[in-house]
């Protein structure tokens, strides 16, 4: 069995050019080109999919390979899996070539031989060199160019693979660095045989999704949270930038930010055991990349105001009006190519380059005194207790319960209550999932109301370009929603304040 340790980058067809012009100066050991045919197998029902296996049989040069490859580990485009390779000589595959502890245990071998058919298959060209590095590690650089065929459905593959055969992990990072330099390279999760599978099945984007619980045991350590925190963030980040490449939308984006806030917020979360200056340049570029992403909230507030040509706003004289201009502020926001431009910028993919490392390479070891690397072997339990009350007490300071509170005083603690939910997904699952969900509700709920507060602001704004009786219409319309929606939040938050804590 080998493991691989790679990062895989998703490219355009003319970054071949650039790919070669990077190399240039390098030692390269060996260089060569080959077409690769692969067919992938399952069974019907998708049960290698299942279990996170797959399974295929390359072709090159009338030479036969079949591989296996696990569940394994994916970080910020990094891929660990295991994998077994065995000879064979047909593309018929042959289960017995690998050994009976590579398959899941609840897998009946001989009835899986009988089950397996071909689901799809990609075929491409290889362009692979083997290169050394200064510090004596050995990196094969893959350039694929392709395609993943199943049936009558094609999708392409342009792809750069950097691979560690031997040496440090460091250099793989350092490699990828140079040759993201430039932009153009955008890390990825996705291997050849998820886009076939998604192919095969006829689905053309995943679904989105929001930002779940962490998994976690009461067992685990608080380090084995922090480190499944990050990873569970980026896996959400990852998944999102692949639907936003493949149908847009700015929903995807919006996900994106949740998995950066997330990130900013496990850092302050750990901030007590891990010293800021561990993560001083990560947490500087997750800043501006969120800066990057300001204009979301405005975007998601102008297109509820105006979906269905204004249907919100029906009961106003200047609707029309008012649609219109939302209409002309709207298209002074970023577009799809400016998006594009930020993903596959040098500045973006570095900043995931370096989660990946330092995560990978634990880069906050260094920074611990005797006292932090105590805490970071202890129990979670007890430090998600401490942190659990920490947030209670704050969201009590900022919601108190006998004091009235305002449109301005919710929006003002939004921050507050979105990193104090965001705290508890970290932990969420040590604890029990009923009391978890009924406490966290209404603080949901809160949440939500915030959000439709702030959608009255660019009405508000309309309310300025209007005069006489259309104006007086917009502006007692934005208080009747305003102190409707207040209500039902004071109501939220007395019923919130009352639920016990399901962490005590």
């Amino acid at each position: 069995m080998e493991t691989e340790i790679e990062l895989k980058f998703f490219v355009l067809p003319e970054f071949s050019s650039i790919l070669q012009s990077k190399i240039a100066d390098a030692k390269i050991l060996q260089q060569s080109s080959k077409n690769l045919g692969n067919i992938y197998f399952d069974t019907p029902s998708q049960l290698l999919r299942k279990h996170d296996i797959g399974f295929r049989i390359r072709r090159f040069d009338n030479v036969y390979v079949q591989t296996l490859k696990t569940s394994g580990r994916v970080v910020a485009g990094l891929h660990q899996r295991p994998e077994y390779n065995a000879e064979h000589d047909s593309n018929s595959p042959d289960v017995s070539l690998h050994p009976v502890e590579a398959w899941p245990e609840q897998v009946n071998l001989s009835q899986l031989q009988q089950d397996l058919e071909p689901l799809f298959a990609t075929n491409f060209v290889r362009q692979q060199w083997l290169i050394a590095m200064s510090d004596g590690s050995h990196i094969e650089l893959a350039f694929d160019q392709g395609e993943v065929v199943s049936g009558d459905d094609v999708a392409l593959i342009c792809e750069v693979e950097l691979e560690l055969k031997s040496g440090q992990t460091d250099a793989l990072f350092t490699l990828a660095r140079t040759l993201s330099e430039d932009g153009g390279m955008r890390l990825g999760n996705q291997s050849k045989a998820a886009k076939g599978y998604r192919l095969a099945g006829g689905q053309l984007s995943d679904e989105i999704k929001a930002l779940s619980s962490v998994n976690l045991s009461s067992n685990d350590s608080v380090e084995d949270c922090f480190i499944a925190s990050l990873e569970h963030a980026l896996e959400h980040w990852h998944y999102h930038e692949q639907i936003y490449i493949e149908r847009s939308g700015a929903q995807a984006l919006q996900e994106i930010c949740t998995a950066i806030s997330f990130i900013r917020q496990i850092l302050t979360v750990f901030s007590g055991v891990i010293p800021r200056r561990a993560s001083a340049v990560i947490r500087q570029e997750l800043k501006w990349l969120n800066e990057e992403f300001t204009w979301l909230d405005q975007a998601k507030y102008i297109s509820a105001l105006i979906e269905d040509k204004g249907q919100p706003l029906r009961r106003l004289d200047a609707q029309k009006q008012i649609v219109n201009n939302l209409n002309q502020q709207f298209e002074t926001l970023p577009v799809r190519k400016d998006c594009l431009t930020l993903l596959q910028s040098s500045r973006y993919c570095g900043l995931l380059l370096d989660m990946s490392r330092w995560i990978l390479t634990k880069g906050w070891q260094p920074f611990l005194d005797n006292r932090a690397k105590e805490l970071m072997s202890a129990s979670i339990e007890g430090y998600s207790t401490d942190l659990l009350n920490n947030t209670w007490q704050q969201l009590l300071n900022a919601f108190p319960i006998d004091a009235s509170l305002h449109c301005g005083d919710y929006v003002a603690q939004k921050v507050c209550l979105s990193r104090n939910l965001m705290t508890g997904i970290c932990f969420a699952d040590i604890y029990d999932e009923v009391r978890r969900s009924k406490f966290r509700m209404p603080w949901e709920d809160l949440l939500a109301g915030i959000d439709d507060l702030e959608m009255l602001e660019p009405l508000r704004i309309q309310s300025e370009l209007l005069e006489g009786d259309e104006k007086d219409q917009l502006l007692r319309w934005i208080e009747r929603q305003e102190r409707s929606i207040l209500h039902a939040m004071n109501q939220t938050r007395k019923a919130g304040v009352d639920i016990p804590p399901y962490w005590q």
